[in-house]
């Protein structure tokens, strides 16, 4: 605290003193409240949020299986650690094995799922527009001998 430099200046009293304070609160706002309405639409363009950046539909699946694979590596490569550990056989080549491993497994199995992409059979939508009746019984036929006798259950 400094020293009042001014000897003509004198003291105000408590009463005297609050009576300025609220002059001085009175001049000044305190706060300012906009009551226009806001545009719906406007030149100004939109702000990122926090957190993920913005980015298309097919980019935000494609990170979230990356981050799902991402954690789901991680057990995996903890429990071939253990094992090797618990066998005593932490060599580099035993380490790069136990790490080649389980991708070499992932990326047979994905191979394989895209070859049998074209095996599988084909979704058939059927659109009908009036009255429908579908009848799916399955016949099984016998026929045995040398004298035939067919008989369909």
């Amino acid at each position: 605290m400094t020293a009042d430099t001014n000897p003509t200046r004198t003291a105000l009293t408590d009463a005297e003193a609050a009576v300025e304070a609220r002059r001085i609160i009175a001049d000044f706002a305190t706060s300012y409240r906009d009551q226009s309405p806001v545009p719906q639409y406007g030149p100004t363009p939109p702000v990122a949020q926090p957190g993920r950046p913005p980015m298309s539909q097919r980019a935000t699946d494609i990170s979230g299986v990356m981050l799902a694979g991402s954690v789901a590596s991680v057990p995996l490569g903890g429990m071939t650690c253990l094992v090797l550990y618990t066998l005593d056989q932490v060599s580099p080549v035993s380490l790069a094995i136990g790490a080649t491993a389980p991708v070499a497994l992932i990326l047979a199995i994905g191979a394989l799922l895209r070859r049998a992409k074209g095996v599988l059979p084909d979704e058939h939508h059927h659109h009908y527009t009036g009255p429908v009746y579908q009848d799916q019984r399955n016949v099984q036929s016998s026929s045995r001998g040398v004298w035939v006798n067919n008989t369909n259950r």
